[in-house]
This record gives structure tokens, sequence and C-alpha cells, in this order.
């Protein structure tokens, strides 16, 4: 009756352990994979606000279209420039009447006051460090060209993007580190029990000779069954939880354009919970029987 009554609390204790070990890696690979979705999208959509961003090329009254299109032309050559638009004096002029929407050439009795420009936008950059070598290499070059009088953007925007998406990925990456450790440590502890539970069987098999590979091995092939299925059980609730937030805001995360990012994804979370399940694994297994064979020894 004992006998009976230990090995169904060993049996509870066991699957209690396989449980919160399962339970374990999906919440932590639930945190994991929304802090990579945020970084993929303040990724995104600070680039998208970066390449946004026009520096203004002002150019002198005298300066004619076929001199700014061939500026345009030159400019365009440079590896970090996305697009060069040219307005015209004219274009310019009718801009501006329909931004103050009253025509400004009436007012001023046909004189346009406007010169052509250049609007250049940069490919983005997450190091601001680099963004900012960038404009001044570009303001030295540009202000060289004797139809060019001035350069002008809004600078303070420029520099506040970088620096937040800059620090925004160092704060994640930090995030991502503690969860990793935390992960590592649950892990290991939920294996512990599970050793403890076999520890009689385990002694036994090092008794008649078993090797430590024969010991470990079905420990491993577990923890990748483990792993997975956090990262299964992580990969659902995240995705539910996106579409829930996606329908209440009524944003568009599930554009075709993200589907390649989402794979990508969805397959560094199983990598990550199979890899930290296995790691883990490994390590308390061979500790735990390093440990005993000292003692036997």
């Amino acid at each position: 009756m004992g006998n009976k009554k230990t090995k169904r609390h060993s049996k509870i204790n066991l699957w209690a352990g396989r449980t919160s070990t399962v339970f374990s890696i999906m919440l932590v690979l639930f945190v994991f994979g929304l802090l990579m979705f945020v970084e993929y999208h303040s990724y995104k959509a600070t680039h998208e606000m970066q390449e946004r961003i026009a520096y203004q090329v002002d150019l002198n009254a005298e300066t004619t279209e076929e001199e700014a299109l061939s500026l345009r032309e030159e400019l365009l050559q440079q590896e970090y420039i996305k697009n060069v638009d040219y307005i015209s004096a004219d274009e310019a002029a009718r801009l501006f009447s329909a931004e103050i929407d009253e025509d400004i050439l009436s007012l001023l009795d046909s004189v346009n006051p406007l010169y052509p420009t250049l609007m250049v936008t940069f490919k983005a950059n997450n190091n601001p460090q680099h963004m900012t070598e960038l404009r001044t290499k570009f303001e030295k070059e540009v202000m060289e060209y004797t139809n060019v009088d001035s350069v002008t953007y809004h600078e303070s925007m420029v520099n506040d993007l970088s620096q937040i998406f800059y620090k925004l990925s160092w704060i994640l990456l930090l995030f991502v580190i503690l969860l990793l450790i935390v992960s590592v440590a649950l892990i290991s502890t939920t294996i512990k029990i599970a050793l403890y539970n076999r520890r009689y069987t385990i002694q036994t098999m090092n008794m008649v000779g078993a090797t430590m590979g024969f010991i470990t091995r079905p420990f491993l092939w577990r923890s990748v069954i483990y792993g997975f299925l956090g990262a299964l059980l992580a990969t659902l609730l995240m995705f539910a939880s996106i579409y829930i937030f996606n329908k209440q805001f009524h944003l568009a995360l599930f554009h075709p354009q993200h589907f390649t990012a989402y794979i990508l994804l969805v397959a560094l979370i199983f990598v990550v919970g199979v890899s930290i399940s296995f790691i883990a694994t490994y390590f308390s297994v061979h500790n735990h029987l390093r440990s005993k064979s000292e003692q036997f020894n």
C-alpha cells in the first residue's frame, strides 16, 4: 500500500516537474517573442521615419533646370542617399500658394521670390554617430557647388530618432539576456526535481556500469520535446495576443510585407526554446551525475 502511494506521489511530482518545465519555457519564449516583435516594428517605424526626413538644398536664382537636374544625378550617385526630388521655382510657388490658399504671384505682382530646391532623403541608419558623420559630409560636399545657397533640415528630429532607436535596441537586448538567464535557471531547477524523482533509478544504472551518455540521453531527448512544446505554445499565445491587439487598435500588423520577418521570428523562438532547454538540461544532468560519481568514489 505504501509502495503504491509512493509511486503515485512520484508520478505526480514527475508530471508536475514536466509541466512546470514546459510552462517556464513557454512564458520565457512568449516574452522573448514579444520583445523581438516590438524590436522589429520599432526598427521598421524608425527607418521609415528617418527616410521621410528631407534635407532641403536651396539653389540660387540663376540655377537653370539643367544644372539642377545634373546636381540631382550627382547626388543620387552617393550610396547613403535614397532619393532626390527637384522642385522648380514655379512649382515651389504653386505649392506655397496651395498651402496659404492664396496665389503668391498675384500678391507680389507676378514676381516669384522662391528659388529652386532639391529635397534629399537619406537611407536609414541605426548608428547616430554614423548619421552625424554622413550629414556633415553631405553638407560640406553640397556647399562646394557654386549654385547652392544653403542646406536645411530638422536637426533635432533626426538626432532624436537615431538616439531613441539606439537606446531602445540596447534596452531590449538587456531584457532578452536577462530572460535567457532566468529561463536557464528555471529549467535547471525543474530538471533537478526530475533527477531527484529518478535518483534511485539513476543510482542503480550507475552501479551496473551505465555510461554518463547512456543515462543522460533520455533527459536530453525530453529537453528537446519540452523546448519544442514550449516554443509552440509561446508562438500560439504570442500571435493570439498580437491578433487581439491588432484588432483592438485597427493596426496593419498582419500586412504581407511583415510575413517573412514573422516566419524568421517563429523560427528563432523554436531555436531558442530547444537550445536553452537542451543546454540547461545537459549541464544540470552532467553536474548531478558528476557529483554522484564523486560521492561513490
